[in-house]
């Protein structure tokens, strides 16, 4: 029987390097892989390409999301065409619910492996990642650490050098942006806007 993966982490962490390792070792086997992610994510796009690409270098070409898009029925079509094997989501936390509903139906056919944040930078679950920790047959954490040496569990946005938890959940973004941090630094980190 195969599975739903959510394989989750900070930013940072090299989730999406892992995706395409992954998706590697799959098609090195052999296998179809699709690589997938959400079309809010568009930092890599280059025009009409869209991009899953790692800190480290690493990309792969990749199809894109909506919002309203039906997986699973998508999933059949491309199957329909030519036989898949395995499907990785790369960005998983932007997923909707019923998106995540489909990728359980989907690896009732084939594995779903599914990468991205646990919490956004308030601290709270994305809609998609906190599906995935309810439904998911297997979760595995992908750790990394902070600036201290402490294990890194929150996703800070910084501003002016400030750790901020107002504003809109979805901000896209990357070390421009965000910082990974263990809680400590965190609330540390927010404690200067007061000074």
């Amino acid at each position: 029987m195969h599975k739903l993966y959510f394989k989750y982490g900070v930013m940072g962490s090299s989730k999406s390097a892992q995706a395409l390792m992954t998706k590697f070792n799959y098609e090195q086997k052999g296998f179809r892989v699709l690589l997938i992610k959400p079309s809010i994510d568009n930092r890599d796009d280059n025009g009409s390409v869209r991009m899953v690409s790692s800190r480290i270098g690493l990309k792969s070409e990749c199809i894109v999301f909506n919002d309203s898009m039906d997986l699973y029925e998508f999933f059949l079509k491309e199957n329909e065409k030519k036989k898949v094997d395995v499907l990785i989501i790369d960005e998983a936390q932007f997923c909707k619910e019923k998106q995540i509903d489909d990728c359980q139906k989907i690896s009732d056919h084939i594995p779903v492996l599914c990468y991205g944040l646990k919490t956004n930078f308030k601290g709270y679950l994305f809609e998609g990642s906190k599906r995935l920790l309810e439904i998911a047959d297997s979760i595995s954490e992908i750790k990394s650490i902070c600036k201290c040496g402490f294990k890194a569990i929150m996703n800070a946005k910084l501003v002016n050098g400030v750790v901020v938890t107002d504003g809109a959940e979805i901000d896209i973004g990357g070390d421009e942006k965000y910082e990974a941090m263990c809680y400590r630094c965190w609330i540390e980190g927010q404690k200067k806007k007061d000074n």
